[in-house]
């Protein structure tokens, strides 16, 4: 685990963190500019000495201002990938890469980081002649051969193009599998987040509005200002459990109890995906009807009724509980509302389009690489 327990005062706002991160998967750092996200993710790395606190990583004290110890940077056994490659312009790819290295090279990671990232025909060019996204590649693979203890990554897609981007991110998604290290991610997309982030820091002038896994965090209150209500939505981690012999049609299973029919998913049976469920394609009945052509119809509880009135527009969210701890989001209208006369606690049925929900709302979840 790493335990990170700081405050320093930057301008006008005071960092101030008490969090516990697990030690595997990405964990984006997230908030408006000038939340403190980089300053936060310095702080482990050592670019900048808090004010008081304590940083633990895997037993490793980095810093404890009680004891009077600050691990030097050099020490601290990090990799660091900014928002500008920053390589080395007289070296090549290769050249860089090998500046990466500690001590002997063990050849067998060098490919093993190098097909990972997909950089075997680049080893001899220079960066000059590297698009923006062939850049922050080479600058990744040489973080991480530095065989770093956890990767820093301060918003790495910021400075390029849409391409380019497009470029990178499927690389980004392997890393939480194929490298067994925690990597924090500093981003202000949420659109990264909903791809690659399995834990979530919220940041909001300094302070920590929430610390959570993904899905447990996209649908509360604390993302809702960076949600428009038509963009609510729910996320839920799922599995391919069948595929329809007749119909272009795949079952996925939540929570491994809640089956839910969606447009035809090109995965194997057994594949983990994250599923995102938009609420404005989920309506509410008060029966189970058996004559709809909606193939999922779910029991739920009303949890939360929440009513917004925005610029002239009303709108009504409800959070529907599916099982324990187990919630989808529906939007709405007033008059729906008042005709159904909903109420929190009361039992309905949560209705949802099996053509509502595609591919394009669908995370495969990377296989873990064998080595791990």
């Amino acid at each position: 685990m790493i335990e990170i327990r700081l405050k320093h005062q930057l301008g006008d706002i005071k960092l101030n963190v008490d969090v516990t991160i697990p030690s595997s998967g990405i964990t984006a750092i997230f908030g408006r500019s000038g939340s403190g996200k980089t300053s936060f993710i310095n702080a482990i790395s050592g670019l900048i000495t808090p004010d008081s606190g304590k940083i633990v990583l895997n037993e490793t004290v980095l810093f404890d201002s009680d004891k009077g110890l600050n691990r030097a940077i050099e020490k601290r056994n990090l990799g660091y990938v900014f928002q500008d490659s920053r390589l080395f312009p007289h070296y090549s790819v290769e050249g860089n890469l090998l500046y990466g290295v500690k001590g002997e090279l063990d050849k067998s990671n060098f490919k093993h980081i190098i097909e990972l990232l997909n950089l075997s025909h680049l080893l001899s060019r220079y960066p000059v002649d590297l698009s923006g996204g062939e850049k922050q590649r080479v600058a990744i693979a040489r973080a991480l051969l530095s065989t770093p203890d956890i990767l820093l990554m301060d918003e790495p897609l910021a400075s390029l193009d849409l391409p380019r981007k497009k470029e990178v991110m499927p690389f980004l998604e392997k890393l939480s599998t194929e490298v067994n290290i925690p990597i924090l991610y500093v981003t202000h997309s949420l659109s990264e987040i909903l791809r690659l982030a399995d834990q979530m820091i919220v940041l909001d002038e300094g302070r920590v509005l929430a610390c959570d896994r993904l899905e447990k965090l996209w649908g509360s209150s604390v993302l809702r200002p960076w949600q428009a209500f038509s963009e609510q939505s729910s996320l839920f981690e799922a599995r391919v459990t069948r595929h329809h012999k007749q119909y272009a049609l795949s079952e996925v299973s939540l929570n491994d109890h809640i089956g839910l029919w969606v447009q035809k998913i090109d995965g194997e049976i057994g594949s983990e995906i994250r599923l995102q469920i938009r609420a404005n394609d989920v309506s509410i009945n008060l029966q189970h009807s058996t004559t709809t052509s909606i193939r999922n119809i779910l029991p739920a509880i009303i949890k939360k009724i929440e009513q917004h009135d925005s610029h002239g527009k009303q709108n009504v969210s409800v959070q529907l509980e599916l099982q324990t701890n187990c919630y989808l989001w529906a939007n709405i209208t007033p008059w729906a509302l008042d005709e159904l006369a909903l109420q929190e606690g009361q039992k309905v049925y949560a209705q949802i389009k099996g053509v509502s929900v595609a591919q394009r709302d669908m995370t495969f979840k990377p296989m873990a690489h064998p080595d791990n």
